[in-house]
């Protein structure tokens, strides 16, 4: 086995706990966690580890945008997907940012040490019925989606906006002003081409941005 050195992006301290025993057992060295991308975007530039585990699911904000940005700074350290999202498209959007694996939460922990050593000798890994995700995500193609044209920021915006969350709330939560907020609503929807937020809703919820369970 290679040892990897790895860092753990989740919102749950329970989770990542329960990780850092999976993979220090396994012989990994889990150099450091948090569950906010900030503050995980800070501490990966700094410790650059081999692998970095990332939730999609972190609160208001998204593991898209960690991807984004690990794609753009062009950090060496390579990202692995665990979460529950089975969805093509969201598969089919991590490895669009670079994700080099994607693994189900619920898979068997043998499962993401497959992973973490695929990663480790440079390879690719996908989880058990990921690969059909991802081939399913390649076949519906991004032309019927309209907020594939959207980066991961302004997909924020769009999912904080049509859960209710006002300008000032938005621009809280993502250390913007309210003013800043109102132009990405401004020209997220003149982008989309919906006149209110109502349409914005129904326009989300028809391309699965948001469920109707709520």
């Amino acid at each position: 086995m290679t040892r990897a050195r790895v860092y753990l992006v989740d919102d749950h301290a329970m989770v990542r706990q329960g990780l850092r025993a999976v993979l220090t057992e396994a012989g990994h060295d889990v150099v450091g966690d948090s569950g906010d991308i900030t503050e995980a975007l800070a501490q990966l530039q700094q410790l650059t580890p081999d692998i970095v585990l990332v939730d999609l699911s972190l609160g208001t904000r998204s593991g898209m945008e960690l991807l984004e940005e690990l794609q753009r700074r062009h950090l060496p350290t390579r990202p692995l997907v665990l979460t529950m999202s089975a969805q093509p498209r969201h598969v089919g959007m991590a490895l669009k940012l670079g994700a080099c694996g994607y693994v189900l939460k619920g898979s068997p922990s043998e499962e993401l040490l497959q992973a973490i050593e695929a990663l480790r000798a440079g390879r690719r890994h996908l989880g058990q019925g990921v690969a059909e995700l991802a081939a399913r995500a390649l076949a519906q193609g991004s032309g019927e989606d309209p907020f594939t044209s959207l980066s991961v920021r302004e997909r924020q915006v769009v999912t904080m906006v049509v859960n209710g969350q006002s300008s000032s709330e938005i621009a809280a939560e993502l250390h913007l002003s309210p003013k800043t907020v109102d132009s990405y609503r401004s020209r997220l929807m003149a982008k989309l081409g919906v006149a209110d937020v109502t349409a914005l809703v129904k326009l989300a919820l028809r391309h699965g941005l948001i469920s109707d369970d709520a």
